[in-house]
């Protein structure tokens, strides 16, 4: 591996986490001279970003990383358990198209142990130069606009040192400091996850994702290791504060009477060991690069909730397209720019179905599984009983919301069946004298579900 003493590269890439990582080993190994910066090599610790849907881990494969899921602990997830009101539905991953012999799995691990694989795997992969610094700046050309390289201070020598590449990668991940510079969109929060351990837990379903419903916001459970379990408590507007302690008090009063009984002693043996960690949940829609020079990927460019675990699976298959459409045999060099910004005209294009499936898929689901009014909550018992029903009304969705399916109108089709469904419930065991306020009520659920879907489709497609 050559020490950083060059200062102009094929590609200068802001950030080493899952996505700087990931892109950085493809692009070595396609023969491009990369220059891999992060602030901190340290092993990063998080609570979000701990599942890999199957789409996520079919895209590693396709990377030559599949490997990084190895000598990690972690665990095969098999599908997910939905519990509503005292009631659960199991849905299995589809079987895989390729090998209908085989069920396609995704992966749980503690976030940091992944990154630590693909940064080896970048160290590892010819053609690439890591450093550790805080960039500082993105240099632009004053008179074109046109990305020139990085301004940062190195970690050792503290001095400011500037880095050019005719290609620089902005993905430096959901506190992004560069993206508000060229991306106007604001990031939407509504929610933030707070995230504790558990040890030696008792799961309902083992080797499932768990979904908590009633009448509070989900709560998420999922293996990170043989031993701990993640639990994702959904907390909507400000968060009380953990310092007075009415955070651990406000988890007591909504978990301990949510969840199942066999979680129960877990989770009250890490309420008074486990630190409480919070991550917001954002949201933004994908907009199209024009800037000469710079790519911004992963969750500086595109975020959803992470009720789906969909995040890593969207950024992955980003890096696949780009990977190919910027391959040498396409764009021999980046100093193109006309070139290279034609080429990311079509990825944003390509990206879209996939991305659109994952991003409305986790706003939507959100906006059903954190329902605040009576119009929500009849869409979100729709959505549970529709998911009773078994076959395609389950085996579809999952494939959409497991990155193997990425077909837009499939999931509004069956979005619109949801909304329909709902109403078909709501008139379940009703008499006559009922009807009329039920077909009432039945326009207004209707259109909830349009003003779920819509806006973000529009935001999506645009």
């Amino acid at each position: 591996m050559p020490e950083p003493m060059a200062s102009h590269y094929d590609v200068v890439i802001v950030g080493a986490g899952v996505v700087g990582s990931a892109l950085g080993a493809t692009f070595g190994r396609q023969g491009r001279r990369v220059l891999l910066i992060e602030r901190d090599w340290a092993e990063p610790d998080r609570i979000v970003g701990e599942l890999l849907q199957p789409g996520g881990v079919r895209a590693l494969e396709k990377l030559g990383l599949r490997q990084c899921l190895e000598d990690i602990d972690a665990i095969n997830v098999v599908g997910y358990n939905i519990s509503y009101q005292g009631e659960n539905v199991s849905i299995a991953y589809a079987s895989d198209h390729d090998a209908p012999e085989k069920t396609l799995e995704g992966r749980s691990f503690h976030h940091g142990r992944f990154v630590a694989k693909l940064r080896d795997a970048a160290k590892n992969s010819p053609n690439v130069t890591v450093l550790e610094a805080t960039v500082n700046e993105i240099i632009s050309d004053k008179l074109t606009s046109q990305i020139l390289g990085v301004r940062c201070s190195n970690k050792k020598t503290e001095q400011s040192e500037y880095y050019y590449g005719a290609l620089t990668v902005v993905a430096d991940g959901t506190f992004s400091k560069f993206r508000r510079d060229y991306i106007s969109t604001p990031v939407q929060i509504r929610s933030h996850f707070v995230g504790i351990v558990l040890k030696d837990a008792v799961l309902p379903m083992p080797l499932h994702g768990h979904v908590i419903l009633g009448d509070h916001p989900p709560i998420l459970v999922y293996q990170i290791g043989s031993n701990e379990t993640r639990m994702l408590v959904d907390v909507q507007g400000k968060l009380p504060s953990a310092a007075n302690g009415d955070l651990k008090r406000h988890l007591e009063g909504v978990v301990s009477a949510s969840i199942p009984a066999c979680l129960l002693p877990s989770f009250k043996a890490a309420l008074q060991t486990e630190r409480l960690r919070s991550m917001p949940n954002s949201y933004l829609p994908p907009t199209a690069n024009d800037t000469h020079g710079l790519l911004l990927l992963g969750d500086a460019y595109n975020m959803r909730h992470p009720l789906t675990g969909g995040g890593m699976t969207v950024a992955l298959n980003d890096i696949v397209l780009i990977s190919d459409l910027l391959s040498p045999a396409r764009v021999p060099s980046f100093d193109d720019t006309n070139l290279v910004v034609s080429q990311l005209n079509e990825f944003y294009w390509k990206r879209k179905n996939l991305s659109t499936v994952i991003n409305i898929l986790a706003q939507a689901l959100y906006a059903l599984f954190a329902a605040d009014d009576s119009r929500l909550r009849r869409l979100q018992n729709g959505c549970f009983r529709y998911f009773q029903r078994g076959g395609i009304y389950v085996s579809e969705p999952i494939g959409l919301l497991s990155g193997i399916l990425p077909l837009p109108f499939l999931l509004i089709s069956h979005f619109f069946r949801v909304a329909l469904y709902s109403i078909y419930v709501l008139f379940q065991g009703a008499t006559w004298s009922q009807y009329p306020a039920l077909m009432v009520e039945s326009v207004s659920v209707f259109w909830k579900a349009c003003l779920v879907v819509l806006p973000m489709l529009w935001s999506e497609w645009r």
